[in-house]
């Protein structure tokens, strides 16, 4: 149907599937609904190792009790956060029974949760948009085939924003997914979901995709651990997506988790897997168990700490959390020194063109009539639209009169790009990817570089509900290791304490340059009390071993200093 009568499709779509996610939750058995029993809060507390060790050893009956505690968990967080889209248990079931999953792989009887815009077969894949409601894939796509292969167990799919280039995780078709910390908040995006559920604790593992911070800011909002995989580690072979044939800045689907001991197990069980012989984009690289056992065990790790961006300053409760992680790795003996890398405003310029270069056309050719943008994506759509004179004079402003370069030049070449000024951007990226490369190995004595980055994942906490409408930009500590395409991952430090984190009040935001202002104006340390706070871990391209590694160094290094991240309860009732 066309424009403007597609309206009306649009919200029969949301009216249908908000009703199917009721119905299906509804329909689920006894064993999903009520208080947790003894027996399931002793699943939900057992790292997954032992689960697997577990269903090994009793197989399916065991696989479905593990997959009812997650699953009744599960339906607790969606109660208070708004994070599932599919709900798939009952369909879960089926697939034990039948033997569908491999009950002694490495991955025996864990239920995974999965970002939305990943297929599994019977399903539909909406990645949030109403136009893909009542068009379930036929089968599985390779994420989850590799899943069911390593024996676990896709259990419900989780929230994201409709663009897929947001901070936030709202859409018409579901609504919005909120911060189990405090629902006021997002959870983060485009992964939010699975930030929600996983914080909460209705899932300990689950799967989403990073294309400039999507994995890594529902970690750091929400309070959970996530590693952004390098491009080739991780598949990504069958899912939908907002931006199809986009590749200036390639989406990584990457893993999620409630803890680091679950995060590494995972990741390392399902690279064993040997994903390559089901997605052709994978690189046939084994894990390297060698490569994390030594940095687990390196006496004096060399850590480079990269205070600032120099676009957006860590708010207070940010800074704090990377002083504490920089004094805990100090007290082990690492060397651990600050450092000012190749100017990161540039890779946020470079990153932000390409990921854009048609224009936002193609994400918002899926959109039907009255369907509510994301309110980041809508802000810089409409400038990326609006025609070039009318551009030049708002440029010409900024630029001049206010005397702001940094947003001036962000807005400098926000236009749809040609083929030809394309390829000219794609240069600008490896030009600065081989001066990061050049910079890393200027530390040390050999070439070797450091070993990790510790750095901000974000200027702030989560954002209240809506505030991408102005924060969106402010995404630089992220973006800047999608641009170079370097492992990262994130490892939550501390809570926001408003006594501690209180902004100086001799600091006038309207001082800031637009994108700091953009983000400020949501900082509150009392409202914003509780709400987590994260360190980002990063490495160089391929080093998903290297990482973990580290961050399991850092983790223990914060422990032994009395400083133990506190994870949200999980569900008493």
């Amino acid at each position: 149907m066309l424009p403007p009568f597609d309206y009306f499709q649009h919200r029969a779509a949301c009216n249908f599937k908000q009703k199917e996610r009721a119905d299906r939750i509804a329909s689920l058995g006894k064993a999903y609904h009520g208080p947790l029993d003894a027996a399931q809060k002793d699943i939900l507390q057992k790292p997954i190792a032992e689960l697997v060790h577990d269903v090994q050893k009793s197989g399916a009956p065991l696989a479905t009790e593990v997959l009812q505690a997650y699953g009744k968990a599960a339906v607790k967080a969606h109660e208070k956060t708004n994070c599932v889209t599919e709900v798939m248990m009952n369909a879960a079931e089926g697939w034990i029974e039948r033997g569908e999953i491999n009950l002694k792989g490495p991955l025996a009887g864990i239920p995974v949760s999965l970002k939305d815009s990943i297929h599994v077969g019977g399903f539909d894949t909406s990645v949030g948009y109403s136009r893909n409601v009542g068009q379930p894939v036929e089968a599985d796509g390779g994420i989850v085939r590799i899943l069911k292969d390593a024996g676990a167990v896709p259990f419900v799919k989780t929230a994201l924003p409709i663009t897929l280039l947001s901070f936030e995780s709202s859409n018409d078709l579901w609504g919005v997914c909120k911060n189990p910390h405090n629902t006021r908040y997002s959870p983060g995006g485009s992964t939010g979901g699975e930030g929600a559920i996983l914080a909460f604790g209705g899932s300990r593992i689950g799967i989403g995709s990073d294309v400039a911070g999507s994995v890594r800011a529902p970690a750091h909002y929400s309070g959970c651990y996530s590693l952004r995989c390098s491009t080739g580690r991780w598949p990504k072979l069958g899912v939908n997506t907002s931006m199809p044939g986009q590749e200036g800045i390639p989406s990584v689907f990457s893993p999620m988790a409630r803890t680091l001991l679950d995060l590494s197990y995972f990741t390392r069980s399902f690279i064993q897997m040997q994903p390559w012989k089901y997605d052709q984009a994978v690189h046939p690289m084994p894990w390297r168990s060698n490569v994390e056992d030594e940095y687990k065990h390196k006496k004096r790790l060399r850590v480079g700490v990269m205070r600032t961006d120099n676009v957006v300053d860590p708010s207070p409760a940010c800074a704090r959390a990377l002083d504490m992680a920089a004094s805990a790795m100090v007290a082990q003996g690492h060397v651990v020194f600050d450092i000012d890398p190749p100017n990161p405003y540039e890779a946020l310029v470079i990153a932000s063109n390409l990921l854009n270069a048609d224009g936002t056309k193609t994400f918002r050719s899926y959109f039907r009539t009255g369907e509510s943008d994301d309110a980041g994506a809508a802000q810089f759509g409409r400038y990326m639209r609006l025609p070039r004179f009318i551009k030049f004079f708002y440029w010409a402003w900024y630029k001049y009169v206010v005397r702001d370069d940094i947003w001036a030049g962000l807005l400098e070449h926000w236009h749809p790009k040609s083929a030809f000024e394309n390829w000219q951007w794609v240069y600008k990226r490896e030009a600065f990817k081989a001066r990061f490369h050049e910079w890393w190995n200027s530390f040390g004595d050999k070439g070797d570089g450091m070993d990790i980055i510790l750095t901000p994942p974000n200027a702030t906490p989560a954002v209240p509900h809506g505030g991408m409408s102005s924060a969106a930009a402010a995404c630089g500590y992220t973006f800047l290791f999608n641009l170079v395409d370097y492992t990262a991952g994130i490892l939550p430090v501390t809570h926001v304490d408003p006594k501690k984190d209180k902004l100086d009040p001799s600091i006038n935001i309207r001082k800031m340059n637009h994108v700091a202002y953009g983000a400020y104006k949501h900082y509150d340390a009392e409202k914003m009390s509780g709400l987590p706070v994260a360190v980002q871990v990063v490495g160089r391209r391929l080093e998903e071993e290297k990482v973990l590694a580290c961050m399991e160094v850092l983790e223990k290094a914060l422990h032994e200093k009395g400083q133990q991240y506190k994870l949200m309860p999980l569900p008493k009732h």
